[in-house]
């Protein structure tokens, strides 16, 4: 097993806070455009239409340029955490504890924020894949799907659990809306993808 993996995931079982289901939600999108990206290479490099094949070698760089961005938000999920753990330590007394958590709070919101942006892009290239990838392959591109899915909930998630504490506050309510309009558009689109692909395995009728 890769060294990475199994420190990554002790970190994560861990009693401490971070990382925690930020970087998870980052570590499921960077596998679901892993996915993508072996799809795309592996069905590019079928002989056959070259029009085809060089729109899935597109892709393929598409995809592995994602999966690093994916991966770049687990250190900056951890780090946007960090100044908002401190915020908590400080005295309740303290005169600017108040504001101090408050701005904190919303700032962790930006790795999420990020995440929900780049399982957008995710998205969009494996409604792609479905239609180009060898149909061998098809089930590898739903399981990227249902990575992508779990990644864009798992985001949003860790935007309300840092905005809830601030109902009223403006800054809040523009985060808020901004999930809500990423998750409304970008979570149908991964659960129709999941439901075509397992409709096609099973050789039934969406």
């Amino acid at each position: 097993m890769d060294e990475s993996i199994l420190t990554f995931t002790e970190a994560l079982a861990s009693a401490a806070p971070a990382p925690g289901g930020g970087g998870a939600a980052a570590l499921m999108g960077a596998l679901a455009a892993s996915l993508g990206a072996m799809a795309s290479r592996l069905s590019a490099g079928r002989k056959g239409d070259a029009e085809r094949s060089a729109r899935l070698n597109g892709d393929a760089e598409s995809c592995e340029a994602l999966r690093l961005r994916f991966l770049e938000q687990i250190a900056a999920d951890e780090a946007a955490f960090l100044p908002l753990a401190a915020a908590y330590k400080l005295p309740k007394d303290e005169p600017e504890r108040a504001e101090t958590l408050r701005a904190a709070s919303l700032g962790a919101c930006g790795a999420a924020l990020e995440m929900l942006r780049l399982c957008g892009k995710t998205a969009a290239l494996l409604a792609a894949l479905r239609r180009d990838t060898n149909p061998l392959l098809l089930s590898d591109v739903g399981c990227a799907a249902a990575a992508c899915r779990a990644a864009l909930l798992c985001a949003a998630l860790n935007v309300y659990v840092n905005t809830k504490p601030y109902p009223a506050d403006p800054e809040a309510v523009g985060l808020n809306a901004l999930t809500e309009s990423m998750l409304r558009e970008h979570l149908p689109v991964l659960e129709d993808l999941e439901l075509q692909i397992l409709m096609d395995l099973r050789n039934e009728e969406t």
